[in-house]
């Protein structure tokens, strides 16, 4: 008995050394810098100054400004960059005053701004967590030399492609494909002429290598050699002089620089040495196989454009995010970059190779043409580690055959005379001029075609400094090269047409428009075109813009026929050394337009663009959860990038669709059949919301919503610890802002709930995939609407899930409505995973075009509009039960709407530019959200009209509101949410030390019980318990 109390006393304090040493796990394990940061550089921020000082320098100012100490250290970089002047410093900054610290330097006058020191991770011949983060990443390849060949396809691929008949090249020198013998018996083998290879290095003795003159490590390792073999591939696809895997240039000076690490991480401050020390040795060109979607990145971003300002040509992979659209790679989607594309040797576009166009216009713009050229870019043959060679594939072996293209072609022009004609622009000119367009791919494939050595080559031989367009010819009857403009003719009352294009400025690195652009017609009928132009008034580095936007005159609404005419734009730059007279060029854009009467209003369809939010700044996730490898809404959410198949599809079915970049107070609603909205992320205004009623119960307007999941659960686990930027991201919002959407559409009486649903069902013998949708949980009586049995993956779907599963089965959960709205009707549908080819499992097309005829033209499929369907009693559930907004995120910072004024931009009609839009009464107010003064929607919304249709709009939604502030915050608590944008690590200490304190709390209850026990036993002996 002795033995067994003694046991009974020690389990108390057994349990609470284990409590606390669970607590001391937990602690660690949450706590942000604890688990995810065990890497290098937690707390290094870069600092940019604004000017070039010795690294000393810079750290004596912040010394005299902040003081020693005070949570801050200057770091040390030891590199060949060391000993030139530099533009920034790298520091430590101790978590728990980083804020303050980063605040501070910020405010110093000769400090540009302060940034965190992002980690770039490369996928080594694809493998990888597949997941695509914030930042850049190593542009990986498609598939791995050691696969077997006919396994080569990327899986994302929808080609036809025969592969067969390219594997029987694979042996083939693409040095022979492009011509390069025939330069080298000329002399012409890349002399004099510095590569610098940013990559994983290379070894001295390599014995493919004549020529390296030097190599440089960026890194942390105390090594120079690479590795890894992808430098070195890259390299011999340069200048490597085997018989088996020939280079371009076999006689270029290479520059090795090591930017990856063995375990292939690099870091910003990395790049931006190697760059400054790249531009102080004078480099000739620069082969970068870097990307990511992240164009935001303004230290990169900026160090780039200075790269090429001093005259560097450089070269970098468009990414291997293909066959989607919109999924270009920074810095290869920048203007003054060679941005390259892959394709096989049968010149098919790759099917791994990205696609345009650039989104960083959107949604006011319009994407710029991007690849500037493809390349072969599969199998083909480089140099291995240490000898011999091997076959790979990817845009980043197509960016080193440009590379190696662009050195042989530098060689040609005489050393004395080529910083007076060579520069990024000149180059660009001389391979998108030569290039041959292939016949097939569109111009957002493949830019302006397959390289064409020896056409490059007799464009420099001659070549003249001059500033160009490009593309320089915009022909509507050149299908399917002209896609997506060839496919739709403008006509009278339209949005205006936009085409970007770029100016390549030969003449200097800096340039200005001598005077606004001028439209010449070809003749009469030309003058029914009406262009504004807008475009960049300083070019610079090298490049700028020059955007069209193209409206038909009211009096050509009649009008069918061609339309043709030159754009011509005069640029100038200063002289150069020995000139005394300003350099001036011409630049002509050849235009040659379709144009059709203006068809009825049934067939016009209005795409919402304005609402779109993608990443970057703000983590917008994706659409369907169930795609793993891919956690970013980044691909422009655009008709023309991932929506351009059913673009395609309502093109075929006779539908003419426009696109609206501004908010709905700027569109006239009676020259539409319907407006289109899917997937929207934004905030509406309230005079939009007004407008909006309005436009559908008077003016016959049709609303077509395909919307997507929101649940803030969801949102709140999806929130990861980002090793590139070492901070926490969260979503901004859901798939799309159901929220925003349900206060749109109040005056209707519907609303979207926050199930995740997901399954098959089928209407009609048509198959459907339901990916991560939503329900519908608010329809009036009158309309029709369809549920099925779908799984709810929600949190709180959860246990219905289980419980439905041990009882009789799923309830049918309502997806998709339609309901005639006074003069107008309106379709709803829960999901638009099916009309976004990013992620499609099934397609939905056949679905859109009957909702479409419905909301156009008032024709009822009978399937859709079955009695069955039919609501006699209104679906309704109280204001608390429909989706809250996280109010612990900063919305407004990603926002078009809030905190913004309501105006019309140049996506606009010509008539509304800069005004409010039509028929509106100013208030004088912007949108805000709840946690701030509540938005009063006016009595206009809950008015009653001549028409039966009854509109119920919640009087409710300011209480709704101030619960979901105060629910959602301490839900923020209590999982440690953080902002949804990056934020200092060392802030999020609450839940951390809650566990903390819990665990302490533990061990004392435990550690009081066992006291309480020992008297227990001490008083039946002494009785000294009762005086306790």
């Amino acid at each position: 008995m002795a033995a067994r109390r003694r046991t009974s006393s020690r389990f108390p304090f057994k349990s609470a050394v284990f409590a606390a040493v669970i607590s001391i796990f937990l602690f660690r394990y949450f706590a942000p810098g604890g688990k995810n940061e065990t890497g290098r550089n937690n707390n290094n921020y870069i600092v940019r100054f604004r000017e070039y000082k010795k690294a000393e320098d810079h750290r004596r100012y912040l010394e005299s400004e902040l003081g020693l100490g005070g949570g801050w250290e200057w770091i040390e970089r030891r590199n060949p960059a060391m000993k030139f002047a530099t533009d920034f410093g790298l520091v430590a900054v101790e978590g728990s005053v980083a804020e303050r610290v980063v605040g501070e330097i910020g405010k110093l006058e000769m400090v540009k701004d302060v940034n965190v020191d992002v980690s770039y991770k490369r996928e080594l011949l694809g493998v990888s967590d597949g997941k695509k983060r914030p930042g850049k990443i190593f542009t990986s390849m498609s598939f791995s030399e050691d696969e077997e060949r006919h396994h080569a396809v990327a899986e994302t691929s929808n080609s036809s492609i025969h592969w067969g008949r390219e594997l029987l090249a694979q042996k083939s020198q693409v040095t022979s494909l492009f011509g390069a013998d025939v330069l080298w018996s000329k002399g012409y083998t890349g002399a004099k002429v510095k590569m610098a290879i940013f990559d994983t290095g290379i070894r001295f003795d390599h014995p493919h290598f004549r020529n390296i003159k030097e190599r440089t490590n960026w890194t942390s390792e105390d090594t120079l050699n690479d590795n890894l073999g992808h430098g070195t591939f890259v390299a011999g696809v340069i200048a490597g002089q085997d018989e088996e895997c020939l280079g371009f240039a076999p006689d270029a000076e290479i520059y090795a620089f090591r930017v990856f690490t063995d375990a292939q991480v690099s870091y910003t401050s990395w790049f931006l040495d190697a760059f400054n020390y790249a531009i102080a040795t004078k480099m000739d060109v620069l082969n970068l196989s870097i990307g990511g979607p992240d164009f935001l990145d303004l230290p990169f971003v900026e160090k780039i454009w200075e790269i090429t300002a001093n005259n560097i040509i450089m070269v970098s992979a468009i990414g291997n995010d293909g066959p989607l659209y919109g999924t270009l790679n920074n810095p290869a989607d920048q203007s003054d970059v060679i941005g390259v594309g892959g394709i096989d040797y049968n010149d098919h576009i790759a099917p791994f190779s990205s696609r345009g166009m650039s989104t960083w216009e959107i949604p006011h713009g319009y994407g710029r043409v991007k690849p500037d050229v493809v390349a072969y870019g599969k199998d083909i043959m480089g140099s291995k580690i240490s000898s011999g060679c091997k076959s790979l594939s990817g845009t980043s072996v197509a960016s080193p055959v440009v590379a190696g293209v662009v050195c042989l072609l530098v060689s040609v022009i005489p050393e004395s005379d080529r910083k007076a004609i060579l520069n990024p622009a000149s180059m660009k000119q001389a391979l998108v001029e030569g290039a041959a367009k292939l016949s097939g791919p569109n111009l957002y494939e493949q830019g302006a075609g397959r390289v064409n050595l020896l056409e490059s080559y007799e464009i420099l031989k001659i070549y003249q400094p001059r500033a160009t367009i490009f593309p320089g010819i915009l022909d509507f009857s050149d299908c399917p090269y002209s896609w997506p403009f060839c496919r739709q003719p403008l006509y009278a009352g339209a949005m205006p047409i936009m085409f970007n294009a770029t100016i390549l400025n030969g003449m200097g690195v800096i340039g200005y428009v001598e005077s606004p652009p001028i439209w010449n017609p070809s003749d009469e009928d030309g003058n029914l075109l009406n262009i504004h132009f807008t475009y960049s008034e300083i070019i610079w580095p090298w490049t700028g813009y020059i955007a069209l936007h193209m409206q038909i005159k009211e009096e050509g609404a009649q009008f069918s026929g061609e339309i043709e005419g030159n754009v011509t734009l005069t640029i100038y730059s200063p002289p150069s050394p020995g000139e005394k007279t300003k350099r001036r060029s011409t630049c002509v854009l050849h235009l040659k337009l379709q144009v059709v009467p203006t068809p009825p209003r049934s067939k016009r369809i209005l795409w919402d663009q304005f609402h779109n939010i993608k990443y970057p700044p703000g983590y917008i996730p994706r659409d369907s959860l169930d795609v793993r490898n891919d956690i970013l809404d980044w691909h422009g959410d655009h008709l023309h990038t991932n929506f351009h198949i059913m673009f395609n599809m309502l093109r075929d079915a006779g539908y003419y669709v426009e696109t609206l970049g501004s908010p709905f107070t700027c569109f006239d609603a009676r020259h539409y059949g319907t407006l289109l909205l899917v997937d929207l992320e934004d905030e509406y205004f309230a005079e939009e919301i007004e407008k909006l009623r309005d436009d559908v119960i008077n003016s016959g307007l049709g609303l077509a919503v395909f919307a997507e999941w929101y649940n803030v659960d969801t949102m709140v686990k999806m929130r990861f610890f980002d090793d590139n930027t070492r901070s926490w991201w969260t979503p901004v919002t859901g798939g799309a802002n159901v929220p925003g959407l349900n206060d749109l559409l109040a005056p209707f009486g519907i609303a979207f709930g926050d199930k995740i649903l997901n399954g098959d069902f089928s209407i009609d013998g048509e198959q459907s995939r339901y990916a991560s949708g939503t329900d519908i949980v608010r329809f009036p009586s009158g309309g029709y609407v369809h549920g099925f049995p779908l799984l709810d993956s929600s949190e709180s779907g959860a246990t219905q899930n289980v419980l439905s599963n041990s009882g009789s089965g799923k309830a049918d959960s309502p997806i998709l409505g339609l309901v005639e709205a006074g003069e107008g009707r309106i379709a709803v549908y829960g999901d638009s995973n099916c009309l976004d080819s990013s992620h499609m499992v099934t397609n939905c097309y056949w679905l859109l075009k009957k909702l479409l005829d419905f909301t156009s033209s008032s024709a009822r499929d009978p399937l859709l509009f079955s009695p069955s369907a039919k609501q006699d009693m209104a679906i309704y559930v109280d204001d608390n039960q429909l989706p809250s907004r996280r109010t612990d995120v900063n919305f407004s910072s990603y926002s078009a709407v809030l905190g913004q004024d309501l105006i019309c931009r140049r996506d606009s009609r010509f008539e509304v530019w800069g005004t409010k839009g039509y028929n509106l009464h100013v208030r004088g107010r912007n949108r805000r959200l709840p946690g701030y003064p509540i938005i009063d929607l006016g009595r206009g919304l809950n008015s009653t009209t001549a028409n039966p249709f009854k509109v119920k709009h919640s009087k409710v939604t300011e209480r709704r509101n101030k619960g979901d502030t105060q629910g959602n915050h301490l839900l923020g608590i209590l999982n440690g949410d953080e902002l949804d944008m990056p934020v200092l690590v060392g802030s999020h200490w609450l839940v951390p030390a809650a566990i903390a304190i819990t665990g302490v709390l533990l061990f004392l209850s435990i550690w009081r019980i066992r006291q309480r026990r020992r008297r227990r036993k001490r008083g039946s002996g002494s009785g000294r318990l009762g005086n306790l």
